[in-house]
């Protein structure tokens, strides 16, 4: 389960969320193209490639083979009562065209022995900066330094919830990635992609999208419960409704083979059923957060095993059929309350993930429902309508895309959120 703020974007103005993409520019800088809409605006801006990594201030930091790269300490930090030493990459300052009022972040990293990597952003207005926010510290393992986020952070007008920021409304964003190793190891971190979404969206679906290019499609997407794992460590957020996020996440992973070796996964009781969801929800679990339902914990999860993977909005299930008709399922954010969600396996919820899996001729959404009480009952159909409306208005469209190198994003077209 994710908790989510229902309505709270609208009640403090802020909006809700959509679509747009970042492009490298002819000169090799990173801008954002707004998406073609008035009403859900949303860019991603990526950095994924040596050209597009070398547009931002080094400090320590290399570009090697495409990836952003530890080459020497800089500075010193401690965490856990140990000193660290830290590189630095920052971007250049990113206007997206309009004034968003959320921003997430996500990425891709390698952060081998006792070494992580640490996401921040500031926000600027005309002449005015924001203090640089903590997003999150985030390591592949736990055996080091806990990953976590720092929500709060109110001042200039910005907050950090759990993974998002928050803003009253900024034209521009600059991203600074901290890149540390324990003083006195060789431990190289790494970053493949970085993304940051910007959006501002209305807090009302508006019109239920028509079918599109995948009506027919179903993906075989493997099915796990999370109900399967009730009461397995509540060091971790104890299974049952607390593990939809990362049940779905290895749903998809599973289904691009690409579940972790089970060497990885070898301290799981050989009794449990599904054991990598296990291991899921111990690697995205957010020790400050306390659950396993962090939008980019997930993603950076998941890429290293997959290929790519990140967190945007889309702008309805229309959008979402352009993944599903190219092979890619979404993990996607949903809430609701009791009678909204027809055929749903539990009641209500504040906060939910599932995959979409697919869309049938009469255009409902077929997903992978990890809260059915087991395996057998996790393929659902759901009301193209009711599913809509829940998934716009309670996250802004959120979805993890996860892909394989056999399965390329969709085409993005003169202005696309991907």
């Amino acid at each position: 389960m994710r908790l989510l703020a229902v309505g709270l974007a609208a009640a403090l103005g802020l909006g809700s969320l959509s679509a747009c993409s970042g492009t490298d520019h002819p000169d090799g800088s990173v801008v954002a193209v707004a998406a073609a809409s008035e009403d859900r605006s949303i860019t991603l801006t990526r950095w994924d490639s040596a050209r597009q990594w070398r547009t931002g201030t080094a400090e320590g930091s290399v570009v090697t083979d495409g990836r952003l790269t530890f080459a020497s300490g800089v500075s010193t930090t401690t965490a856990d009562g140990h000193t660290y030493d830290v590189a630095r990459w920052t971007s250049p300052w990113v206007a997206p065209g309009f004034d968003f009022t959320e921003l997430i972040t996500s990425w891709s990293a390698l952060t081998p022995k006792d070494s992580w990597v640490q996401i921040q952003v500031r926000g600027r207005d005309g002449t005015d900066r924001t203090t640089w926010d903590t997003i999150g510290r985030w390591t592949s393992g736990d055996q080091h330094l806990q990953r976590s986020t720092d929500s709060g952070q109110s001042d200039d007008g910005t907050s950090v919830a759990v993974d998002t920021w928050r803003t009253a409304g900024l034209p521009a964003f600059q991203l600074r990635l901290s890149l540390a190793r324990r003083t006195g190891t060789t431990a190289t971190p790494s970053l493949d992609l970085a993304t940051v979404m910007t959006s501002r969206v209305p807090s009302s679906a508006g019109e239920t999208s028509a079918a599109g290019p995948a009506k027919g499609v179903v993906l075989p997407v493997p099915r796990f419960s999370q109900m399967a794992h009730r009461g397995h460590y509540p060091q971790w957020g104890g299974g049952g409704e607390a593990w939809c996020s990362p049940t779905s996440t290895s749903m998809v992973l599973a289904y691009y083979d690409a579940l972790p070796d089970p060497r990885a996964y070898d301290w799981v009781p050989a009794d449990h059923v599904d054991p990598w969801v296990d291991h899921a929800a111990r690697m995205t679990y957010d020790h400050a957060y306390d659950g396993t339902g962090n939008w980019p914990f997930n993603t950076a999860y998941a890429a290293p095993l997959a290929g790519k993977a990140f967190v945007t909005r889309l702008r309805s299930v229309r959008e979402a059929e352009q993944f599903l008709a190219v092979g890619i399922p979404l993990v996607v954010s949903i809430a609701f309350g009791t009678g909204e969600l027809d055929g749903a396996p539990i009641g209500s919820s504040d906060g939910h993930l599932l995959v979409i899996v697919g869309v049938r001729d009469n255009g409902n959404v077929v997903v992978n429902d990890p809260a059915s009480d087991s395996r057998r009952h996790v393929r659902r159909t759901y009301d193209r309508a009711q599913f809509e409306r829940l998934w716009l208005e309670a996250s802004g469209g959120l979805a993890y895309v996860i892909t394989d190198a056999g399965h390329p994003l969709p085409a993005r077209g003169a202005a696309t959120n991907w």
